[in-house]
Order: C-alpha cells, then sequence, then structure tokens
C-alpha cells in the first residue's frame, strides 16, 4: 500500500468521523435542552404545590 493512498484514505475516514460527532454532538445537545426543560417544568410545579399546601394549613383552623 502506497504512503501516499494510505494518508489520503486516512485523512477522508477523519473527515467522515468528525461530521458524524457534530451530528451527534447537535443530538445531545437537543436531548440536554429538553431534559432541563423537563426539569424546570418540574421544579416549578414542585414550588406550586409547596405553596398551595402552605396557604391551606395557614387557613386551618387552630
Amino acid at each position: 500500500m502506497s504512503i501516499l493512498t494510505h494518508d489520503f484514505d486516512r485523512s477522508f475516514g477523519a473527515e467522515r468521523t468528525r461530521r458524524i460527532s457534530e451530528a451527534r454532538e447537535a443530538q445531545l445537545k437537543h436531548i440536554a435542552l429538553q431534559a432541563f426543560g423537563l426539569l424546570a417544568m418540574g421544579s416549578v410545579l414542585t414550588a406550586l404545590i409547596a405553596l398551595r399546601t402552605a396557604i391551606y394549613v395557614w387557613h386551618l383552623p387552630a
């Protein structure tokens, strides 16, 4: 195998691998943003439930 051919194939493969990893990175960023949004909504919902419970307990007759 010629050194020129080997080097040509190697650079081609490296470029292809990088393109795949960029697509994978974009997919992982999208999943991470969705997870962050879900956790943020969950924490807001938890805070609203806690506030409603505190108001309910506050208005209980002593």
